[in-house]
């Protein structure tokens, strides 16, 4: 099959991501990769407002450790080695080093999205750390579908931050899940699923770590056997929404010893 992925590199996900599109280059038509601060979400300006809005200055550590610390250390080697391409970051080098196409984007639901994977002749797309919305157009040129990696046991913890509700839950439980990929968020049917125990002392940055490379595993099991796990798919009830952590909802994780981030998860975005 033509695969087609799409992610946004962050510290949760990068280094799963990369060694997918590594073992699977020969497979992978087109990779997308999500404009973090695209203009439609008000540009870095406005993304940095609207969570300090929301979720107040106790959730800085995880956007910085997550999405901010990788960034920059990358921009500063960029710096430091007098790069003549600005905009390339680990993945893209290994794209271009593969031969696969690698587009930024703004809107995957725009017409030239739907075109992009229409001209890539793609028969099945991946959304593996993905934070924009797919829409029917966009789902509609591949062949066998598409499929999401979510770091949570669906249908609990729908949403974008899954393992930091999972530090909330009493007893807590960890996992993850392959599911069909729908135009309603996180609502597919189940491919694959696996509980993956924790730690005590995880934070919810250090399992979506753990989770994401644990999803590329049971990714590569459905793929490989993809009649099969589409046989064996079931479809999840629906449960709420999980959203970013509001600040009351932060309170409640501080309260109960839940962190979203640590020196590990630091040390890690560093390495990235």
């Amino acid at each position: 099959m033509r695969l087609a992925v799409f992610t946004l590199e962050s510290l949760v996900s990068a280094a799963a991501v990369r060694r997918f599109v590594a073992d699977h280059a020969a497979d992978i038509a087109l990779v997308g990769l999500s404009n973090a601060y695209r203009p439609n979400v008000g540009g870095r300006l406005g993304q940095s407002v609207r969570n300090l809005r929301r979720s107040g200055l106790h959730f800085v550590p995880y956007l910085l450790a997550n999405f901010v610390v990788p960034e920059d250390v990358i921009a500063l080697r960029r710096l430091t080695r007098h790069a003549a391409r600005p905009e390339t970051t680990p993945l893209v080098s290994l794209c271009r080093a593969k031969g696969i196409s690698c587009l930024r984007v703004d809107d995957v639901r725009g017409p030239a999205m739907a075109a992009a994977l229409r001209a890539a002749d793609v028969d099945l797309i991946i959304s593996f750390h993905f934070d924009q919305i797919f829409d029917a157009a966009t789902l509609a040129p591949a062949a066998r579908g598409a499929l999401n990696v979510h770091p949570s046991l669906l249908p609990h913890h729908r949403g974008p931050v899954p393992t930091f509700y999972a530090l909330l839950d009493a007893p807590r439980r960890f996992g993850v899940t392959v599911h069909r990929l729908v135009e309603k968020i996180d609502a597919g049917a189940v491919l694959a699923q696996e509980e993956v125990p924790m730690p005590a002392d995880v934070t919810a940055l250090g399992a979506g770590r753990a989770l994401h490379e644990h999803g590329r595993l049971l990714l590569e099991g459905v793929i490989a056997d993809f009649d099969a796990a589409n046989a064996a798919a079931w479809q999840p009830e629906t449960l709420p929404y999980c959203p970013f952590p509001t600040r009351k909802t932060l309170r409640r994780a501080r309260a109960a010893g839940a962190k979203l981030a640590d020196w590990r998860d630091f040390q890690a975005a560093f390495a990235l």
